[in-house]
């Protein structure tokens, strides 16, 4: 559900500000722009609405403050993921799930490394595109069986010891949780067809069903790590525990 500010006082004109961030979030909320698009520019918004720079200004920075948009300095301003779509789910470290069930986990790391940020990168981790961040991908094993894929982009900023760690004895959920106390999580969850690598490194077939979890956490406001986790369907499932 999207939030919006106060209304007037009953009788009183919306201010163009309030009435710039109405028409953006109707487009999004119905779907005219969706998660990750990349919305007009100030001076195009500008020439839209007939208002001034400083009006549209103030409606993407509430709409931003509000968690509908992410901007990006020098890239753009982007319509956000929808948060609360899973709020279901908890979501612990794959390491202590297994443990859970008696059984013994071990990792593989296929990558870890400093690079750059893409373009779709920038946007799930709030950063420049080019800046400096920290990519992994390890797989995850249940008694010698393959479980997981995960493929992780870190905030280099915030947690700059990453690349220091030994994944085959901690994993990078439970060593981020120590080092940037988890205060916001946003999973989305789908069904997907792996690649012909992901179907190698998981030892499942090309049109075996997968489940993949894109997971962006927060510490004190600020995100910390973007994760891709990709399961074979017939070796996981999801289960969510609430309360009313």
């Amino acid at each position: 559900m999207f939030s919006r500010s106060p209304n007037p006082p009953s009788g009183a004109p919306a201010p163009f500000y309030e009435k710039v961030k109405l028409a953006i979030s109707e487009k999004i909320a119905t779907g005219v722009w969706q998660p990750h698009d990349r919305i007009p520019s100030e001076a195009e918004l500008v020439a839209q609405f007939g208002f001034s720079r400083m009006t549209i200004n103030r409606a993407l920075r509430e709409l931003t403050d509000e968690g509908l948009l992410v901007r990006l300095q020098g890239v753009g301003t982007f319509v956000a993921e929808p948060k609360g779509q899973s709020a279901l789910f908890e979501i612990r470290s794959i390491a202590d799930e297994i443990a859970a069930r008696n059984h013994q986990h071990h990792c593989e790391v296929l990558v870890l490394e400093e690079t750059q940020a893409s373009a779709e990168q920038a946007v799930e981790l709030n950063v420049k595109e080019g800046a400096r961040i920290f990519h992994s991908v390890m797989v995850h094993f249940e008694n010698d069986i393959p479980v997981q894929i995960e493929d992780r982009c870190v905030n280099a900023d915030r947690v700059p010891d990453y690349l220091q760690q030994d994944y085959t004895q901690t994993t990078p959920h439970a060593w981020l949780s120590q080092v940037a106390p988890l205060t916001e999580g946003e999973h989305i969850v789908e069904a997907v067809r792996a690649s012909p690598q992901e179907c190698e490194l998981l030892r499942i077939k090309e049109h075996d069903p997968c489940l993949l979890i894109r997971r962006r956490t927060w510490s004190s406001g600020q995100i910390v790590s973007h994760a891709r986790l990709l399961f074979p369907g017939s070796r996981y499932r999801l289960q969510g525990h609430f309360m009313s």
